[in-house]
């Protein structure tokens, strides 16, 4: 593609060298650069890009894009561009390259802390079911139609984003849905992509170990609705304390979904089991296969959302009843001693009280709840404390274990956890930082009718130690032992 057309759009400081040259290639990751790529400096987390601008330039970079003045010799061979901000340049070029791929997909994102990847998942479930051809884009998998591709973020970076969504147009797609972090709203990630809808699901304590407060986390989500077109649908949990304040600043036209109050799309509940729930949906009844009024929520956000995308009421109601529960997203495992494991991805202090609170709704005082439970490490360690207390205060017995400690000592992660919890809850809790041990100690504690919740990692099958992933799934682990 013609440089002068790839960048006709980008905000410009200065250009130095030819525009009238043909780039072959983009990237933002030098390893990866050729002769004739067009390279991008972007500053990440832990490295910036404008340090291997050299290095892009020795390797037969054609073009430099970058926003820090900092290049103190001029090639001429190459050109160089310094925009107002790299990560907003990325973006765009990126859409641009694979020809602006989100403008030909009905492309619905989904935002908040917790059941973005059950809504995103169940609405290309959704569409599937009904016979269109559909993407997903999620922290789980990326699916264009029925092909699955491998995730390394929730929300990818802008040329993996753009690719993934280029294949969708290629194949055939007209829906796409995504998950989008509140990371990759900050970092520009889904810069230049247009989106027909938005979802907010709701707003508790994470990831405050990137954001600086509560607040911050709250408008970086809220950016997203702000930058939703007149055209675009956004929806929201109108029961979540900041539902409302999502949608005070978006041009596009807003709806709402609750349990507890009026709105577009209204949920109630009827009866509750641990292989599914009873409830009416704008006064139409149906049974779903999914626990914990959590879940209604999330059902009510997939079913706005598809009404709104042109699907019929009936087809949408049909197709909720046969939808299943997302991997590791409060999977229920039945054990042949008459007790229930539960594996679910729960790793925020909300998570955790819901699935919890899921779990209390169904057993109605008629058994005990075994929470196995650890913390990620080089993650947000002021919801460590928080988590342990609320498993404490709803658990009849509490087992602190490793989720993935990184590069973090699992004991010193324990402890933080630890220091949540009363004199009296730390007497009965029990410290297991082996995981596998720690779930067969909650198996062996577990009597007929009692509940095990193992909580943090869902679908995830490796741990991380020290940067090297090891396979282990909570799911498996929990079968081997059934099967024992």
């Amino acid at each position: 593609m013609q440089l002068k057309e790839l960048i006709s759009n980008i905000k410009t400081i200065d250009v130095r060298g030819n525009l009238d040259i043909e780039v072959t290639s983009i990237t933002s990751d030098s390893r990866t650069v050729e002769q004739g790529s067009l390279f991008i400096a972007v500053e990440g987390i832990c490295t910036d890009g404008h340090s291997y601008i050299g290095k892009a330039i020795e390797q037969h970079a054609a073009v430099v894009v970058y926003d820090k003045p900092m290049i103190e010799e001029y090639f001429s061979r190459t050109t160089y561009i310094q925009v107002e901000n790299s990560s907003v340049a990325l973006a765009e070029i990126a859409a641009k390259w694979f020809g602006n791929p989100s403008e030909k997909l009905k492309l619905v994102g989904v935002t908040g802390t917790n059941g973005k990847t059950t809504i995103a998942t169940l609405l290309y479930k959704m569409f599937r079911t009904l016979g269109h051809p559909a993407g997903l884009l999620s922290t789980v998998a990326n699916y264009v139609n029925d092909e699955e591709f491998s995730t390394t973020h929730t929300t990818l970076y802008p040329i993996q984003l753009n690719e993934l969504l280029k294949k969708m147009v290629d194949d055939g797609c007209e829906y796409a849905f995504m998950e989008v972090s509140s990371h990759a709203i900050h970092q520009n990630r889904i810069h230049g992509l247009h989106f027909a809808g938005g979802i907010f699901t709701n707003l508790t304590q994470d990831h405050l170990d990137y954001h600086k407060n509560m607040l911050e986390y709250r408008n970086v989500k809220k950016a997203f609705f702000d930058g939703l077109p007149t055209e675009a649908f956004a929806i929201t949990n109108i029961d979540d304390k900041n539902g409302a304040v999502m949608l005070q600043n978006t041009k596009a036209t807003k709806y709402s979904y609750s349990v507890k109050n009026m709105a577009d799309f209204k949920a109630r509940i009827f009866e509750k089991h641990f292989d599914g729930t009873d409830i009416e949906i704008n006064g139409k009844e149906l049974t779903v296969q999914f626990v914990g009024v959590f879940n209604v929520y999330n059902l009510l956000a997939v079913y706005g959302a598809s009404i709104l995308l042109g699907l019929s009421e009936e087809d949408v109601l049909r197709a909720l009843t046969v939808l299943k529960p997302v991997a590791g997203r409060f999977q229920t495992i039945h054990s042949p001693k008459g007790f229930t494991a539960i594996v679910d991805y729960a790793h925020t202090p909300d998570a955790i009280v819901n699935s919890l609170e899921a779990i209390h709704e169904v057993l109605n005082n008629n058994g005990n709840i075994i929470t196995v439970v650890g913390c990620g490490g080089n993650r947000d360690r002021t919801k460590r404390p928080i988590m342990a207390r609320e498993a404490a205060k709803l658990s009849s017995r509490l087992i602190l274990t490793s989720d993935n400690p990184r590069f973090e000592d699992p004991q010193d992660i324990l402890n933080d956890m630890i220091d949540g919890l009363t004199d009296k809850e730390k007497t009965t809790m029990l410290s297991i930082a082996d995981r596998r041990e720690a779930i067969k100690t909650a198996c062996a504690l577990a009597k007929s009718g009692d509940v095990i919740l193992i909580a943090g990692k869902g679908h995830e099958d490796y741990q991380e130690v020290k940067g090297v992933k090891h396979h282990f799934d909570d799911k498996e682990e929990v079968e081997k032992i059934f099967l024992g």
